[in-house]
């Protein structure tokens, strides 16, 4: 039975028996960007690609990667813009230019509109920037703006569920009388 439904004495003695151990609960962890891109499908390949690339070539990493989003850079490696399959949708496909001549610099999110956050932000916060700008897809960059991966609301998304999955395997554990802290056996 859930504490919830059960009288309010006995959900009042749960809570003082939870608050008094010391349980370190995922629930409790902060989860932060950089715990997504260590799960994430881009950790492994080259998401990148040169600004004065033609989308033709972003489209096939696209394919390639199965992927929906690359980092533009410059000469030096440094982040310029960001390139969706939206963006080669709406801005190359729909408009009839063809991808092998349109460098990936004109279709492009570039500059101060690019959205990004540091590894060290919270997986909720990086959701919040996401949802509020209709993006899927955010650029981690460290304290120098040098771009350390890329994380897709799919990755924040897997991060947030584990989170709850092992918050309920503690208080199942909890409520079997295993403790809060213990593993389930």
């Amino acid at each position: 039975m859930m504490l919830s439904r059960t009288s309010p004495q006995l959900a009042a003695i749960a809570r003082r028996a939870i608050a008094s151990r010391s349980l370190t609960t995922v629930a409790e962890a902060v989860h932060t960007a950089d715990d997504a891109l260590k799960h994430s499908g881009y950790s492994s390949i080259d998401f990148t690609i040169d600004q004065n690339a033609k989308v033709y070539d972003a489209v096939q990493k696209f394919a390639a990667f199965n992927i929906g989003c690359l980092v533009t850079t410059d000469q030096e490696g440094n982040m310029t813009g960001i390139v969706s399959e939206r963006d080669y949708i709406t801005k190359v496909a729909l408009l009839g230019r063809t991808s092998k001549e349109t460098p990936v610099k004109e279709i492009a999110t570039l500059g101060s509109k690019i959205v990004t956050a540091r590894a060290d932000e919270t997986v909720e916060s990086c959701m919040e920037k996401m949802m509020s700008k209709g993006i899927r897809h955010l650029p981690i960059v460290d304290a120098g703006k040098n771009v350390k991966g890329l994380i897709s609301i799919k990755d924040l998304v897997k991060v947030v569920i584990s989170e709850k999955e092992e918050t309920i395997k503690v208080l199942s554990n909890f409520a079997l009388g295993k403790g809060g802290h213990f593993g389930s056996e």
